[in-house]
């Protein structure tokens, strides 16, 4: 929605439909998740593999360095967390949640959400857009709407995805919505990233505002140097935007200071619209 892809009342409408397939994907009770903390991806990887069986268990979310969520069937999860516990993992704990996310239980739910992401009016990204289960910017939109799919059934790369904004240059980041999870996790990820929480307009308005007084400053000291760069010198790191969805890291979208304004405007009138 902040790339100008789809439109909030869509998008809405998307979130719903996989909600409604990822839950009838698994039925209640028969999934698990646990978060692993204090153990490395490889361990993690090899106490899965173990504990697999003939069943369905993975790691799912390498959300921080030594920090990864893992899913599949519930006997499986509950024999892979005996497997990182003996490994050596400072916490193995089962998640209170509904469906196991990002494994390959869901890829059924994903061959059914193609047809909703087929039904979607799509544009081309205006600003770039870092997909999770990449960690990268898609080429076109044809990579974009496969992304969104495998996203149901393959892993989130939540550590990579942050290194390549940072990468890009998008150091200074935003995260929308309640709680702290991503600005806690942002900091492990790459070096000189830091994150602000928008839990109110308010907070919203103040940040944006900031961004734009930093803009105007670089500009100012820019042109005393060389009046010729003050143009390219009002345009510092790009704010890169996160956003949470059904308690899974979604996607980022890295704008500009001056697209800042258009951003909000935009997603103000689909709110009212709506």
């Amino acid at each position: 929605v902040a790339a100008g892809s789809l439109s909030l009342a869509d998008a809405v409408k998307l979130v719903e439909r996989r909600g409604q397939l990822m839950q009838e994907a698994v039925p209640a009770g028969q999934g698990g998740m646990a978060a692993i903390l204090g153990l490395e991806d490889a361990d993690v990887l090899a106490a899965c593999a173990e504990a697999a069986q003939g069943e369905v268990v993975s790691a799912v979310n390498f959300n921080s360095p030594g920090q990864v969520v893992i899913a599949g069937a519930k006997a499986a999860v509950e024999r892979a967390i005996e497997g990182c516990k003996a490994r050596g993992a400072k916490r193995a704990m089962p998640l209170p949640v509904s469906v196991p996310s990002h494994c390959e239980l869901m890829r059924p739910a994903a061959e059914h959400f193609a047809e909703s992401i087929a039904a979607i009016d799509w544009q081309a990204p205006q600003i770039p857009v870092v997909q999770n289960v990449s960690a990268q910017v898609p080429a076109d939109l044809e990579t974009l709407k496969r992304d969104l799919l495998e996203q149901l059934y393959k892993p989130v790369r939540w550590v990579e995805s942050v290194q390549t904004l940072a990468a890009k240059g998008a150091t200074n980041l935003v995260e929308c919505g309640p709680g702290k999870v991503l600005a806690g996790l942002n900091k492990r990820c790459a070096e000189g990233v830091s994150t602000s929480n928008l839990n109110t307009p308010d907070a919203f308005a103040a940040a944006v505002g900031l961004e734009e007084r930093r803009c105007r400053m670089n500009t100012e000291l820019a042109t005393r140097e060389d009046p010729n760069v003050g143009a390219i010198a009002s345009m510092p790191n790009d704010l890169a935007i996160m956003r949470m969805e059904n308690d899974n890291i979604m996607s980022l979208a890295a704008a500009r200071p001056s697209d800042h304004a258009k951003i909000r405007a935009d997603l103000v009138a689909q709110i009212n619209a709506y």
